[in-house]
């Protein structure tokens, strides 16, 4: 159907669909339970910013389950040396998701306001963490990872979780934190009415604001500071690779290499800056769907002009610049990312449609009257 070197790419480009996806729509979940303890002041105002997820968020998360999947199967050699030098991280954003499905079920069990008062704050720590974390780990991908493969292709990660925590990755992980924010509160202002509505439209402002500050900021250390990433040569791009077969260097600057080459990938920064400031213009003039899709915009631009930026590296190594594995070298065989694409074919469809329909069902804005008018309502 395609050839070895077209599959790599299509399965580059479906992978990063699915991390959109999940920053689309589990995003901006995440970030109405970031603003669940400050936007929703009473009970009656939590239960309404509860209520305007309740009935999406585990589909929603489901994007992020397809994520890691697709990527063991799509590229294993990145899951598993992922997977050792994040294991902490990775377990810490575990933990955290947990808070979310016991909360959302257990908060409302007893009327307490210290009951209740704590899942809130267990729904604000599974939604803030996963944020902060994954923005964590895109920094630390763009600083390139403390791993190396030896001549049998075992990796060793030399590094901690506390050397994750370095400052530019802290500012990624911010910014990741403030767009998901940005989204949140824009989707309140759409889903809900009232108080709560209003609240969110100062914060979805601020925070997209804050966001595009954030993102020109880290764009300069990408620039100036942060190595980036260049294959010297040529790189076997069909069979199977060696990723030590190829030479790679590293310096400042260097991930502008993709963006030279392809002039049009210079689209994706602009996007994001032009999405922030359509959120700022629009979101308290009457025009909230404006609003969240330009925060939807956004994150689409942060997430392309990292990804455009790092192309075709998927994971660099700080240490060894020609262990850095790149959508050529860390794909699985060509029959494997074949069947795999058959059944995205067939599924993705489905998946959609059901998605589109579900939202269908429950439009609609959430209010006071609308919680105490319908009895099986249980946030």
């Amino acid at each position: 159907m395609f050839d070895y070197e077209t599959l790599k790419l299509i399965w580059w480009g479906l992978i990063g669909l699915l991390m959109i996806g999940f920053a689309l729509t589990d995003g901006f979940d995440l970030g109405v339970g970031i603003l669940l303890p400050f936007i929703g002041r009473k009970d009656i105002e939590r239960r309404i910013v509860i209520n305007a997820i309740g009935p999406t968020w585990e589909g929603n998360q489901t994007w992020l389950i397809t994520f890691g999947g697709a990527t063991f199967a799509a590229w294993p050699m990145v899951y598993a040396t992922s997977f050792s030098g994040f294991y902490v991280a990775l377990l810490l954003v575990l933990f955290a998701l947990f808070m979310r499905p016991v909360g959302f079920d257990y908060r409302g069990k007893i009327d307490d306001v210290r009951w209740r008062s704590a899942w809130d704050w267990a729904l604000f720590a599974g939604s803030f963490v996963p944020a902060l974390v994954f923005g964590v780990a895109v920094g630390n991908l763009l600083e390139g990872v403390p791993f190396v493969f030896d001549s049998d292709l075992r990796s060793t990660y030399t590094g901690n979780f506390f050397a994750l925590l370095n400052p530019f990755a802290l500012l990624a992980g911010v910014l990741s934190v403030t767009m998901l924010v940005a989204h949140g509160a824009a989707f309140l202002r759409l889903k809900t009415d009232g108080i709560v509505a209003r609240r969110a439209v100062p914060v979805a402002r601020y925070a997209s604001l804050l966001t595009l500050v954030l993102f020109v900021t880290a764009g300069y250390f990408v620039l100036t500071t942060i190595p980036g990433y260049a294959i010297v040569g040529d790189i076997a791009t069909q069979g199977p690779a060696n990723p030590l077969a190829k030479e790679v260097v590293a310096g400042p600057g260097l991930w502008l290499y993709s963006y030279g080459r392809h002039p049009l990938t210079l689209l994706a920064p602009l996007v994001a800056i032009v999405a922030s400031l359509v959120v700022c213009l629009c979101a308290g003039r009457g025009k909230g769907l404006v609003a969240f899709l330009a925060t939807g915009v956004q994150i689409l631009g942060v997430i392309l002009t990292a990804g455009c930026a790092m192309f075709p590296f998927i994971m660099p190594s700080s240490l060894d610049p020609r262990s850095s594995l790149t959508l050529w070298d860390a794909a699985s065989s060509r029959l494997t990312l074949e069947i795999m694409l058959f059944v995205t074919i067939v599924l993705v469809p489905v998946i959609f449609f059901y998605t589109g329909w579900v939202y269908r069902v429950l439009r609609g804005k959430v209010s006071a009257e609308s919680i105490e008018r319908d009895s099986h309502v249980m946030y």
